[in-house]
């Protein structure tokens, strides 16, 4: 089947007697088993419950896993994935990636002994130098946030694999519509499902998929011991929006492609970000492992005072942080969600004070270009 068909056509409830056409919350702590010394398919919802189970079934199907673990949040996603490392091990990163995971990485994970090296991925040589024998783990994102920088993702997958380090991507910005990491021989795939999955910002959850069993029996230890699985309504949730995933994407696509040429050709704005307008090699890599561009991009004015003036005087786009909903929404990513990156790093990775990120939405798009102009005219 289609991919597009695969997000509608799955068993919405496997084994229940009432054979409901939609998944039905499963909304218990625990479950009635028929023997006192065994239990059954499902005992106690934190170890496992039907409405996440189906959800995790299909983020399987639709990355090309094997099995799917959905969290609390997405940064409960990228924490458990972080679990897999000892002390005393690296992980390998990418510069470009959302504050959050920099903050988790460098504030977090240096009291338990790990430790993390980021690096221009884009420069080859400078990540071959990288890899040391304590790096069992290499962190992306591609696009990466905010600067949309396209990275190769099979060839990061073939050169970490030669030094016997698994691959990490976040896939947020693309999801699984447009592409697909396993697939090019990436190890693990995390998103946050607050974006694009769920679609509509009314959720937070995390997801990690992987294609080997053995690392899928690790990290199932890691959600059950620790306890940060989705709740059955909030997994309800994402189900309902995965469903939604193309025709939503589709729009917000063509609503940013639009969007993005509009900025490339405006008087006052000196830089684009968005891999349809990528350098042509950045592009090539994209379009080679990627479907679309997705519906992020950034740009610049060049001046900081006019980029805030312009965010401050949009009215369809609203003032929000996170990305991948239905309504377009804009911020200055080095005050919001890039603000938490720990200022010892801030030296080394500066996100320019004049960015400004767009997640477009599916509204007109004569409505949104022309909240742009009416923002830039009074900016």
């Amino acid at each position: 089947m289609k991919f597009e068909t695969l997000l509608l056509n799955f068993d919405p409830a496997p084994g229940d007697r009432c054979r409901p056409a939609n998944t039905p919350i499963y909304q218990t702590a625990t479950f009635r088993q028929d023997s006192a010394t065994s239990f059954g398919d499902f005992d106690y919802t934190r170890s496992g419950n039907p409405t996440r189970a189906v959800l995790e079934g299909q983020l399987a199907l639709l990355e090309s896993g094997t099995r799917a673990f959905c969290f609390s949040t997405g940064l409960a996603a990228i924490t458990a994935v972080t679990r897999l490392l000892k002390p005393g091990e690296q992980i390998l990163a990418c510069d470009d990636l959302y504050g959050g995971t920099y903050r988790l990485f460098s504030r977090i994970l240096a009291n338990r002994g790990i430790t993390v090296q980021y690096v221009d991925f884009a420069d080859e040589n400078a990540l071959k130098a990288a890899f040391t024998p304590a790096v069992k783990l290499v962190y992306l994102e591609s696009p990466t946030n905010p600067l949309l920088h396209i990275l190769d993702l099979a060839k990061v997958a073939n050169l970490a694999h030669q030094h016997g380090a698994r691959v990490c991507v976040d896939n947020s910005t693309m999801s699984p519509y447009l592409q697909r990491p396993l697939e090019l021989g990436c190890d693990i795939v995390i998103h946050s499902a607050t974006k694009f999955l769920c679609g509509h910002s009314d959720v937070m959850a995390g997801a990690v998929i992987v294609s080997d069993p053995a690392l899928a029996d690790d990290l199932y230890l890691i959600q059950n011991g620790e306890g940060g699985g989705l709740a059955p309504f909030d997994s309800f949730l994402v189900l309902r929006g995965i469903k939604t995933l193309a025709l939503r994407q589709n729009q917000q696509q063509a609503n940013a492609t639009a969007i993005a040429h509009y900025l490339k050709q405006h008087p006052r704005v000196t830089d684009v970000y968005f891999p349809a307008l990528a350098p042509p090699e950045a592009a090539a890599i994209h379009k080679r492992q990627a479907s679309g561009p997705g519906s992020v991009l950034s740009f610049r004015t060049g001046d900081p005072e006019l980029s805030r003036r312009v965010v401050e005087n949009c009215k369809l786009h609203t003032i929000t942080v996170s990305f991948g909903g239905v309504n377009s929404t804009i911020s200055l990513p080095n005050y919001m969600s890039h603000a938490s990156i720990p200022e010892h790093l801030r030296s080394q990775k500066q996100i320019p004070h004049d960015l400004v990120r767009i997640s477009v939405g599916i509204e007109a798009i004569d409505d949104l270009t022309a909240d742009l102009d009416q923002a830039f005219a009074s900016s």
